[in-house]
Formats: structure tokens, sequence, C-alpha cells
């Protein structure tokens, strides 16, 4: 089942729901963190419900926008994280398809998308928070203020190629290429820890 409730004691739900509480306080450091803990769950959950042509990542930024400006209003003792945000995911590719006026994909083969895996669950937070937090901070100016305007502040891609005065394809691969950067240091920086730790 897509997006299943687990048990109140799964260590994942707990550090997500940390997560969630934090960034309903506005804690950017948490929704970071949140982002890349969740980011490909909430991926698998669009891609079977969003329009043929639509762009992922712009209904991606639209559901963190909205989980960012919810987060406060998320509660445990209802639904899990995952569910929650799944939802919250569910409900923007839907709201896209209605807009494209396309047809949609079975549902059914959206619920279908699994569940994060016991073995996922033992992913270190606390390794990589810091590391994902110098990577942000080594890249140039114009690159944190893109990420922050796109995935905190919620601006559209066109909104961004205006302020930034260069195409919207631009734009998409500037984001991507940043993101791409961060993954590789966190990646790196995760692999360096985890020697240190061993050595």
């Amino acid at each position: 089942m897509s997006c299943a409730r687990r048990t109140a004691r799964d260590p994942t739900i707990e550090r997500l729901s940390d997560l969630l509480a934090r960034v309903g306080r506005g804690d950017q450091r948490a929704f970071a963190e949140l982002f890349a803990a969740t980011r490909n769950k909430l991926r698998m959950t669009a891609r079977p419900i969003a329009p043929v042509n639509a762009d992922l990542d712009d209904l991606l930024q639209d559901a963190y926008l909205k989980i960012w400006k919810h987060a406060a209003r998320f509660d445990p003792a209802r639904s899990s994280p995952i569910t929650w945000m799944c939802a919250i995911m569910r409900h923007t590719a839907i709201d896209a398809v209605r807009l494209k006026q396309v047809p949609m994909a079975d549902f059914d083969e959206a619920l279908s998308v699994p569940e994060i895996s016991e073995h996922e669950s033992a992913f270190d937070y606390d390794l990589v928070q810091p590391i994902a937090a110098r990577a942000i901070q080594r890249l140039p100016d114009q690159r944190r203020q893109l990420l922050s305007r796109a995935y905190l502040d919620g601006e559209s891609r066109r909104m961004l190629a205006e302020r930034f005065g260069v195409p919207v394809g631009t734009i998409k691969t500037w984001l991507r290429r940043t993101l791409d950067s961060v993954r590789r240091d966190c990646i790196e920086g995760a692999s360096s820890g985890a020697v240190a730790q061993t050595g």
C-alpha cells in the first residue's frame, strides 16, 4: 500500500515528525533535511498521477511549498509524516491534471507506490545534516539564493527567470546542476565520515 501508516515507534516516523515540527517553526535547515529524505518518495507518488507533459520538479516545488506553509498543522496522532506529505503531493498532482484537462493515470497505480522499507529507516540524519549545510554554504551566493527562492519562497521557474534575467530552461538547468552539486558533496562527505568512523 502506498504511503501506508507505520508504527508509532518507528525511528523514521519519529525523525520525520521532528523535522516537520521544526519546519512548522520556520527552521530552514530542517526543511532541507526533510526535502532530502522524502523527495524521491514524493516524486514516485506524483509520477503515476501527473499529466504526461508535466514537469515533476515544478510539481514537487508546489508540494513542498504547501508542506512548508502547513507543517505546523501536521498532527502525528492522525497520520504518519510520509502519509501526510504523500497526500499533499497527490492532491498537487491531481490539481495539475485538472488544470491541464488531460486524462489521469489510474489512481490504483498511484496508491501502489511502495512504502519506505525498514532498511531505509537506518539513514544517518545526524551525519548528513551538517554535511548538507556545509555543501549549501559552499555554493556561490547566486545559487544559494536560487535554491532558497525556489524551494523556500515558492517562486516559479518563470518568476526566477525574470528575476535572474535568463530563460526558464536555464533556470531549470541551474536548479538541477545546483542540486546535483549539493548531492555529490553530501555523498562524498557522508562517505568520508563513514570511513573516519570505521578507521
